[in-house]
């Protein structure tokens, strides 16, 4: 049986509440095309229509309208038993340290569900000097990118990536478009680190003998994702990461050409430390929040 997102459905029932995107938006703290963009995800998944358009606006189908009811019903349930729950359940304070990308483009958009999900639970986020780095003391479990070898260590793989260009829709304007991989050059290139993404790609991609090394570099995926959203340069992006940005229309895809990382995200923690009572409780539900992100 496969369960649509918790987003997806709170998306339709906020919708369905207040019959219009922009008051559905701002309840839930998204911008109108998220919201809208979560709709049709679910529409997909269901395999049948819940808007229709009628006039300028668009209203929930007899179909939505029934699903809708049945939506409200069951997250009702799932309300009353986080309250029910409430105090009673895994407590304690729990730190995790996440790489920056990860942590502000994807972990802190959907912590606070843990939260209401765990309220007894003492939260606490840092972020590492580098992607694989899983040294800090302080820090009961590390979300880290890296080729997973981490010995004496528990190991579990969180989810594999693909990279692939990225930018703003006004530098695409202002270019005249891309149609074909070399025109990527025609753009200042934004590498995190290094230039081996870039490498890659354009190897992959068949350019010959490209000039990679006067793009700009930065220490931060924040940073190398602010400046293509602000139309600075082109950047090689993964779409777990950037997904949010895709949906809303700030950064773009403009080629199909993707090239499967070397490295990917896990969750390490020391074996002495595997009886945390909330380790458990953080990896289900990480994992959930990444299977719903990939569909």
């Amino acid at each position: 049986m496969r369960i649509p997102s918790t987003q997806a459905l709170r998306a339709l029932d906020s919708f369905a509440r207040h019959g219009s995107v922009w008051r559905a938006a701002d309840e839930l703290h998204l911008t109108r095309s998220a919201v809208s963009h979560q709709l049709r995800l679910l529409e997909r998944d269901l395999g049948f229509d819940l808007l229709e358009r009628i006039g300028k606006g668009v209203a929930l189908t007899p179909r939505g309208q029934r699903y809708a009811s049945d939506v409200r019903k069951a997250l009702t349930v799932l309300g009353d038993a986080v309250t029910g729950h409430a105090g009673t359940g895994v407590g304690g304070s729990f730190s995790v340290s996440c790489t920056p990308g990860f942590a502000s483009l994807f972990l802190c958009t959907h912590i606070g569900e843990f939260r209401q999900m765990y309220p007894d639970v003492a939260l606490r986020i840092l972020t590492p000097r580098r992607l694989d780095d899983v040294s800090n003391a302080d820090a009961d479990a590390f979300i880290a990118f890296g080729v997973g070898n981490w010995p004496n260590r528990a190991v579990e793989l969180l989810c594999e990536i693909s990279f692939t260009p990225l930018c703003s829709p006004t530098l695409l304007n202002k270019i005249g478009g891309f149609s074909k991989p070399a025109d990527v050059l025609r753009a200042n290139l934004l590498h995190l680190g290094d230039t081996e993404d870039w490498a890659r790609w354009l190897a992959l991609s068949k350019v010959e003998n490209p000039d990679i090394e006067g793009g700009i570099f930065f220490s931060d995926m924040n940073l190398v994702f602010s400046a293509a959203i602000a139309g600075q340069g082109i950047a090689m992006g993964d779409e777990l990461t950037s997904r949010r940005a895709l949906s809303e229309g700030r950064l773009v895809r403009p080629f199909d050409i993707a090239i499967s990382s070397p490295r990917s995200y896990f969750l390490v923690s020391e074996h002495a430390k595997a009886a945390h009572p909330v380790l458990n409780v953080f990896s289900g539900w990480l994992r959930s929040k990444l299977s719903e992100n990939q569909r």
